[in-house]
């Protein structure tokens, strides 16, 4: 695909220089209500050859300013990395920005929540609901979490999905922004500006596209150049409203994309939802909040398509995770439900531009009777370990019962010898009075490189009355076969 098809199919959300073609979708930063007082610049960014516009809105005079950070300005870094190179640890070199005076942000740290929590039952909680009314404030998840080292600081970004009731179907994702990932800030609304936090990326509302009802990040991938700062692509899920109808009823009953249900509902009705269609999309950014889509072959814009016939994927994809192997050998891991084994399972997908993709097939299923993953696998997370080169594999596993936990596989060459580490998940859902008893998944592995030489563990978890909130749990060294709970900080 040369340099003028790509630009021909790149969708953005702001005004275009003249010398982009893309097919246009109106939307500020693709979130709503956006406030009347900005303006728009144009910022012309090339990746791989690929040419496109991204708008970055700009502060102006006559705004009304809304509530600073509780602790003052937070420090946002900018991050540049070696061309082509992605990692869970970046160095910047570039000069840091503050966030914006004018921000909705809010300051959370993990003992504050919305509800009265004891220290035992909040343990390892570090982003706990929005409030009421905000983007987030029902149900959030798919935690991306990105680690970036200055030379004299380290600035964490957390992209996450949001919904704001229960009765409002559509997902949106946002941003949060931490000095140390564990405490912190976010908002109730849009993200107004480049150096904001909040809501940053809506459903699409093309009526043709592939993400109209739900979008889910799964994976962030930094590419850079000598040229150009910073790209953000990022890979998401997108839902349409097409529903997929099953040939037979499932050993349990599944729904996509999954929502969080009280346990009165689930007592109620057998099937808790219907199986919507998803496919994996990419949308790329400067700044991790103005967004632009990129439209891959499939006609409604996604990169992929499910399976045909009875296919192992022929119902859904969702979860792309993604990891540069190297430059051109670019890796994709998802999940669907096979209808033959009927358990969900993981498969893969390699591409040397990050936009056609080639599928290899199913890597990893569900196990036997009795096992954490009896019913199968998903939500995978997938990391090199630059220090012995192998790959991990955190993964959500499904019992026979619907519980969720945590499960861990290593790979020699990260493509389809995959082996779990041990019989037992590295970490199971809490005890009886724990905000995530009722399960834990969506896995995002952070390597703590340094003197520590420690993973960081990062998940969504599920509690009583379908209470969701994203956790975080520490490995015991290097050593990745049991996590801890975050407990506190420790002087």
């Amino acid at each position: 695909m040369d340099g003028a098809r790509a630009a021909s199919t790149i969708k953005t959300v702001h005004n275009l220089t003249s010398a982009t073609t893309a097919r246009i979708t109106g939307a500020s930063n693709m979130a709503k209500s956006a406030p009347p007082c900005k303006k728009a610049e144009t910022l012309l960014a090339t990746v791989k050859g690929r040419s496109f516009s991204i708008g970055l809105p700009s502060q102006q005079r006559g705004c009304t300013s809304p509530p600073t950070p509780k602790n003052g300005s937070l420090l946002l870094t900018r991050c540049s990395t070696k061309p082509g190179v992605d990692s869970d640890n970046v160095t910047s070199k570039n000069p840091p920005i503050t966030l914006d005076p004018n921000s909705t942000a809010q300051q959370s740290s993990a003992p504050a929540q919305r509800r009265a929590l004891s220290s035992m039952s909040c343990r390892g909680l570090v982003l706990d609901l929005g409030p009421e009314c905000s983007w987030d404030g029902s149900e959030i998840g798919s935690p991306v979490v990105k680690r970036y080292i200055g030379d004299d600081e380290e600035r964490w970004y957390m992209w996450y999905y949001g919904r704001l009731s229960r009765e409002n179907a559509s997902d949106s994702i946002g941003l949060a922004v931490s000095g140390n990932g564990i405490c912190w800030a976010r908002g109730a609304g849009p993200a107004r500006s480049s150096s904001d936090v909040g809501m940053v990326m809506n459903c699409s509302v093309n009526w043709w596209g592939f993400d109209t009802e739900s979008i889910r990040p799964s994976e962030m991938v930094i590419m850079s150049s000598n040229m150009y700062s910073s790209v953000y692509w990022l890979y998401y899920t997108g839902c349409t409203a097409e529903e997929v109808k099953l040939p037979e009823l499932p050993k349990l009953p599944i729904e996509n994309p999954e929502r969080a249900h009280s346990d009165a509902k689930k007592s109620e009705h057998h099937e808790i939802g219907k199986v919507l269609k998803s496919l994996p999309g990419l949308a790329c950014s400067q700044d991790g909040r103005n967004w632009a889509r990129i439209e891959g072959d499939h006609h409604n814009g996604a990169l992929l398509d499910v399976g045909s016939g009875k296919e192992w994927d022929s119902l859904f994809i969702a979860a792309p995770r993604v990891v540069m192997h190297c430059g051109d050998d670019i890796r994709m891991y998802y999940h669907s439900y096979d209808l033959e084994s009927k358990q969900f399972a993981i498969g893969m997908a390699r591409s040397r531009d990050g936009i056609r993709w080639v599928k290899l097939g199913k890597i990893l299923g569900g196990r036997g009777n009795g096992y954490f993953d009896e019913l199968g696998v998903m939500n995978a997370h997938v990391v090199r370990d630059q220090k012995y080169g192998k790959y991990l594999m955190a993964y959500e596993g499904v019992a026979a019962d619907g519980m969720r936990s945590i499960g861990m596989a290593i790979s020699e060459d990260g493509l389809k010898n995959w082996v779990r580490i041990q019989d037992d998940p590295v970490l199971w859902p809490s005890g009886n009075y724990g905000w995530d008893n009722r399960g834990v998944g969506s896995p995002y592995l952070v390597h703590m490189e340094g003197s520590a030489d420690e993973w960081r563990l990062y998940y969504r978890g599920l509690g009583q009355e379908g209470r969701t909130g994203i956790g975080m749990a520490v490995s015991n060294g290097s050593a990745v076969r049991r996590f801890h709970r975050w407990e506190g900080f420790h002087l």
